[in-house]
């Protein structure tokens, strides 16, 4: 059994993670902007006691620091950095792409996953803690197309911190990880996307599993696949 946090737990992938964690025994903090949605409710009350939820907006260092003061004297097994935005989908001229939608998908998917590691760094176990950042192939130089330029920088640069926070934490031995969770059927992937939530969810749990010092700072699939970067 191990605790684990998940940041972005009110829908989606992160939902789902939450979900099977809790339903192989792990206890799970659930943390949303909004923790009292009625989804994370449903699948906490189903939890049998596994499941706590906490209020956390990451893009707000403020409250990633409230957040880890709260959880002052547990440990955290595993941290899951899932939270983030899609903005601006289509090509250069296809949407407006306004300095403000640069500005919150990067607090969103890059700032907010450093500020909540730097926060919650105290209460991860070491050595064996692991970070798993959960990323996407669209932020990979190998995609041949283009387009959803927000997105895929972002992403880009949420996989190079996972990058740089790994050889800088090695020393603790915590590991961390970048990951690719499949485009998955939610509302951001849509309904043609190729897999189910439930697929993604538990292809990465494995993956998470299976992080360590060997694989630290590496960039995968749900899958298990390497991404190129």
């Amino acid at each position: 059994m191990s605790t684990v946090l998940i940041a972005g737990a009110s829908r989606g992938i992160g939902l789902e993670l939450v979900r099977q964690a809790a339903a192989r025994g792990d206890d799970v903090i659930a943390c949303a902007r909004d923790p009292l949605g009625a989804a994370l409710r449903a699948v906490a009350d189903a939890a049998g006691g596994r499941v706590s939820a906490e209020a956390l907006d990451v893009t707000d260092p403020a409250a990633c620091d409230a957040l880890a003061a709260r959880l002052a004297g547990r440990r955290i097994d595993l941290l899951v950095c899932n939270a983030g935005v899609y903005i601006g989908r289509g090509g250069m001229h296809d949407a407006p792409y306004a300095p403000q939608d640069w500005t919150d998908s990067f607090m969103a998917n890059v700032a907010g996953v450093f500020f909540a590691i730097r926060a919650l760094r105290p209460l991860l176990t070491a050595p064996g803690g692991r970070i798993a950042v959960i990323s996407s192939q669209m932020g990979s130089n190998a995609r041949a197309n283009g387009g959803s330029y927000i997105y895929r920088a972002s992403k880009a640069a949420a996989t190079n911190l996972v990058s740089n926070l790994a050889r800088d934490m090695a020393a603790e031995g915590i590991a961390l990880g970048a990951y690719h969770p499949g485009w998955v059927r939610t509302d951001m992937g849509g309904d043609a996307a190729a897999i189910s939530v439930e697929e993604s969810a538990a292809g990465l749990l494995a993956r998470f599993d299976a992080l360590g010092p060997d694989t630290s700072g590496a960039f995968e699939g749900y899958d298990g696949a390497p991404v190129p970067f």
